[in-house]
């Protein structure tokens, strides 16, 4: 059986268990053929930080990781893609409740690449390549969010710490 995930050791990855379950939307995680309940897999300490947060504000009603799959056309190859978007909330504000898909990104991340005489083209191709497809990604996200009462946010290190 292959493994869950391909953790990458650069970053804080591993399984986030909620303390409010009836909160979580999402199934059971089955690892190495043991049920662990419901859970979410976290691929970097942002994401951790977004699930605590979640998981235990009293304003969110719901959340989800990962449960929001949108289909997306490439500018790279021009064909589609699914996104995953990271996080799905609903969220009571007063008497009115809101929706949320939410994207986790470091900051630099979610601005057009600086040219620098410092990197490799290879680094620059990476970034200007992984820009474009980010790009169309949110787009799209946008437009399904706006067909569901959702609005869509890009979260960042701002925010989250």
């Amino acid at each position: 059986m292959p493994p869950l995930f391909k953790k990458d050791e650069r970053f804080t990855q591993g399984i986030f268990r909620p303390k409010n379950p009836d909160k979580f939307i999402g199934k059971d995680l089955i690892v190495e053929k043991k049920n662990l309940g419901k859970a979410a897999i976290f691929r970097s300490s942002y994401e951790r930080k977004f699930f605590m947060w979640a998981d235990n504000h009293p304003s969110v009603l719901e959340w989800g990781s990962e449960n929001i799959v949108i289909k997306y056309l490439s500018p790279i190859d021009n064909r589609y893609h699914r996104y995953y978007v990271d996080n799905y909330v609903v969220w009571k504000e007063g008497t009115v409740i809101k929706k949320y898909l939410i994207e986790i990104k470091p900051f630099a991340q979610t601005q057009p690449p600086k040219p620098s005489n410092r990197k490799k083209k290879a680094t620059m191709l990476y970034e200007n390549t992984q820009w474009s497809i980010n790009k169309a990604k949110w787009e799209a996200a946008k437009k399904v969010a706006s067909h569901i009462n959702a609005e869509f946010l890009i979260l960042t290190e701002k925010e989250l710490f």
